[in-house]
């Protein structure tokens, strides 16, 4: 498709010129960010040229048109005037195309440093910067379990470094509650980022100040996703009995949000007692999350989306994960971690996420090893062992030294030579190993 280089008809059309991208491109942008969000490249030209109402797209279209274009709906549909000279909004790093060139990152970090000024420079915060900041929350948080962490982490430091500002400055109540509420969750994706990169004391000190911050915005649902994440850290850190007593600790919480958060702690819950060597409990609590999905009515954090909100291929992910401790349950932990790979196996799947698909794939080779059957395991594991290094972070390198240690007990150590030096390559160049 040409590009139009016509005058412009709307903002929305001029900030598409300015983007330099085919309306193709862009339609399928929106549907990798959102399912929901899909739209074709002929109904958005429509959009563009004012010949469609904005207000009549669906929700899911419109919010992801202020999130790609920082700009909201009503501005968006505006006529253009030429004398209005409105340079396009930069777009944060972790959305530029791969291989973008020094300058076009030169110019994203300028534009975002003008940004950060007019965030901070007036007397008040906006309802119009707080809009702002949710969408650069919720932009963060759809691209977590999609993009290697050090794409998301320089955008995340100065986003709650700009809230956080914001917080030391007197507010009114409303707006406190909403910054402390999006504090509490980019503080709880940087003790995310500083689990991956296998530093656990970081991770629980920023989600001691997720917690502060939800205790501060009396938000229930982010209090239970925060003892979720509080689990998922202890878990990995090998402390399987603190992971249970966050997971329980946030029942109460996730009981007044309604949200998937409370599919999320029982199952968490379920990989402790499993670790722990607690068969019975760990059974029941898959047994319970699954049947809380029947209940579920999604909260505000499910609708900022992607790594705050459970869905249910990560319910089978993590019931694999839990079986996979247990001895007897093979057959158990592969079909779960069957139907997890399968529904991890669309990339462009909005509840796709590389570090979960790693560990169904993990937990599928565990089974297999456990069955005997190393050529089927050699299989599963094999997609894990191809990813670069910057998608290695430590769930996964965690994962993976399971499965090593499941050929070991064995005794199939000898048969799997192989596999277990494809297993020692691979966790040789851990994802915080890495310069940075």
């Amino acid at each position: 498709m040409a590009r139009d280089r016509r005058e412009p008809r709307t903002v929305l059309e001029y900030l598409i010129q300015c983007s330099d991208r085919t309306y193709e491109e862009l339609a399928d942008e929106f549907s990798r960010m959102d399912s929901r969000a899909a739209i074709s490249a002929r109904h958005l030209g429509r959009l563009a040229r004012g010949e469609r109402d904005l207000a009549s797209s669906n929700p899911a279209t419109r919010r992801a048109l202020q999130a790609m274009f920082g700009k909201p709906v009503d501005e968006l549909q505006r006529p253009w005037a030429s004398h209005q000279l409105t340079p396009a909004p930069a777009r944060h790093l972790i959305v530029e195309p791969t291989g973008a060139g020094p300058e076009r990152n030169l110019l994203a970090m300028a534009a975002q440093r003008a940004r950060q000024y007019a965030m901070l420079a007036a007397e008040a915060t906006s309802p119009a910067a707080i809009d702002q900041l949710t969408e650069d929350v919720q932009r963060l948080a759809l691209a977590y379990p999609q993009r290697p962490v050090s794409q998301i982490l320089p955008d995340l430091a100065e986003t709650q470094d700009t809230l956080f500002t914001l917080l030391e400055r007197r507010q009114q109540p409303t707006q406190s509650r909403d910054l402390h509420f999006l504090a509490g969750i980019t503080s709880g994706l940087l003790a995310k980022v500083s689990h991956d990169m296998a530093d656990p004391h970081s991770a629980m000190l920023q989600a001691r100040t997720a917690v502060l911050c939800a205790d501060q915005s009396g938000h229930p649902g982010l209090q239970a996703w925060l003892r979720g994440l509080q689990s998922l850290v202890a878990y990995w850190a090998g402390r399987y009995a603190e992971a249970v007593r966050y997971a329980e600790a946030g029942r109460e919480y996730a009981t007044q949000a309604g949200g998937t958060s409370a599919v999320w702690l029982p199952v968490s819950a379920a990989r402790g007692y499993a670790a722990l060597g607690n068969a019975e409990q760990a059974k029941a609590a898959i047994t319970e999350a699954e049947d809380t999905w029947s209940r579920v009515r999604p909260d505000e954090m499910d609708e900022i989306g992607g790594i705050c909100t459970f869905n249910q291929p990560r319910t089978l992910y993590y019931a694999s994960d839990a079986l996979a401790w247990l001895s007897g349950e093979a057959d158990a932990t592969e079909r779960y971690a069957l139907r997890a790979v399968q529904a991890y196996s669309d990339r462009y799947d909005p509840a796709w996420a590389f570090g979960d698909q790693a560990g169904s794939h993990t937990n599928l080779a565990i089974a297999r090893v456990a069955s005997g059957e190393l050529d089927a395991a050699t299989d599963a594991l094999a997609p894990v062992l191809d990813l670069p290094a910057d998608q290695r972070i430590n769930g996964v390198i965690h994962s993976v030294r399971r499965v090593h240690q499941a050929i070991t007990r064995a005794g199939h150590a000898n048969d799997a030579r192989d596999l277990i030096d494809g297993i020692e390559h691979f966790t040789r160049t851990p994802a915080n190993a890495l310069p940075r």
